[in-house]
């Protein structure tokens, strides 16, 4: 909103000061600040309302360390986190962004989902909360709206070379003549803006993957039903994303500091493929418009810092599934619209580790339990978190030291743009 007031006063009546607003940088400072202030002051507030409605968490009783202490805090605190992204969002945001509606729709949808699946947990006594099944049809929901935003949206574009977008066959939304950004001097040359599922594949010298070479079988036909895989993998990676979030956390502050970083990092990206000098320069997809989901990525990093007021050990409030699940929807989501969902797995590597543990845990259980009568298990407890908190490891430690992965993982994501 003050993006476009701010506009206006710029271009119409030539306020000083006003043309600040053009800038990306500057407002996403301001979003960092607005939401970290909104969630410190806002968060306050909310918990204390949470002690009023006795919101409080039902911890199971796991024989772990501190749990005791942790009975009866409140929880939906993910409420806080929302109102941090969303509030700043839409007061520094371009909010006639596809990229930016597209995020705000993200995070209010899975928001929903994690609310209920604490509201019925909490108000109807039903610790089992809202059914798997819904939430499975929410997160598949969420997935084909992206995908199909992504495959029809004239904003949602890649820029690529005149020829290659003819050789390739891409549908061309328009064209344009530019200059070389390396060269400033050197002739123009003409550029298509495109649909296409083109990716950024870490590792290979080409670092581009298009979801149509995944379906060669489809012949001429590829470029069009190229949906029949590029949807499915986009509900995939929402789901799967979304569900790991929320498995991971189990400790004060993990999953909100890991969010945090995942955040930071996603918005760096989302700079570079948004910038036609750098994406040039790192050999990766020019993205048009996208470098408006930096104003989005400083409001998520924001959120989960003021949220880490209250939130780092020992908590004075749970984000519940409503904060965890909306995590996940988002960091999907974001890195899917930059074209960077195949850094998931590094990026995210915390995630796929506390989920690869329940999956091992769970599936080696049954395999000894059908096999030698009585089921055994890999770790001591699962998510892996609960394992070295079984090992005796202090809960603060625990979190600090997967924080500090955390940051090496992105730093490798980062530098995995330059690996070839």
């Amino acid at each position: 909103m003050l993006y476009h007031l701010f506009q206006y006063l710029d271009t119409q009546i030539d306020l000083p000061g006003a043309g600040l607003f053009r800038y990306i940088s500057f407002r996403a400072g301001l979003a960092v600040l607005c939401s970290l202030l909104l969630s410190m002051v806002v968060g306050r507030a909310i918990i204390q309302r949470l002690k009023m409605l006795q919101i409080g968490e039902v911890v199971r009783d796991l024989g772990l360390q501190g749990e005791q202490q942790k009975q009866g805090t409140p929880t939906m605190g993910g409420l806080i986190i929302i109102l941090a992204i969303v509030l700043p969002c839409l007061l520094f945001a371009n909010l006639s962004n596809d990229y930016i509606l597209l995020m705000l729709l993200a995070t209010l949808w899975m928001g929903v989902i994690g609310f209920l699946d604490d509201y019925i947990k909490v108000f109807k006594k039903n610790k089992q909360g809202l059914k798997g099944i819904f939430k499975v049809i929410g997160q598949v929901g969420l997935g084909l709206i992206v995908g199909v935003i992504m495959l029809t949206s004239s904003e949602i574009v890649v820029r690529l070379p005149m020829e290659r977008a003819q050789e390739m066959g891409y549908p061309i939304v328009k064209t344009e003549q530019v200059t070389n950004p390396r060269y400033l001097d050197a002739p123009l040359q003409e550029v298509a803006y495109v649909k296409t599922t083109l990716t950024n594949i870490p590792f290979f010298k080409s670092n581009q993957l298009d979801y149509a070479s995944l379906i060669p079988f489809m012949g001429e036909h590829a470029a069009t039903l190229v949906w029949v895989i590029f949807i499915p993998v986009v509900i995939f990676i929402v789901t799967a994303v979304s569900n790991a979030a929320n498995l991971t956390d189990g400790l004060d502050g993990l999953t909100t500091g890991l969010s945090g970083i995942i955040g930071a990092t996603l918005g760096v990206l989302a700079y570079v493929s948004g910038n036609s000098i750098a994406a040039d320069y790192l050999g990766i997809l020019f993205l048009p418009n996208s470098s408006e989901l930096v104003i989005f990525t400083a409001c998520l990093v924001g959120a989960c810092v003021g949220f880490l007021w209250f939130n780092a050990y020992p908590a004075k409030v749970f984000m519940g599934d409503t904060g965890s699940l909306t995590l996940g929807g988002i960091i999907a989501a974001l890195a899917i619209l930059i074209r960077k969902e195949l850094l998931i797995p590094v990026l995210c590597g915390i995630f796929l580790v506390e989920t690869l543990s329940v999956i091992i845990q769970v599936s080696y259980f049954k395999y000894t339990k059908k096999k030698f009568g009585e089921g055994r298990r890999v770790f001591r407890m699962a998510p892996l978190h609960h394992h070295f908190q079984k090992l005796g490891m202090h809960e603060a430690k625990i979190v600090s030291r997967f924080w500090i992965v955390g940051l090496i993982l992105a730093v490798v994501t980062v530098i995995t743009l330059k690996i070839r």
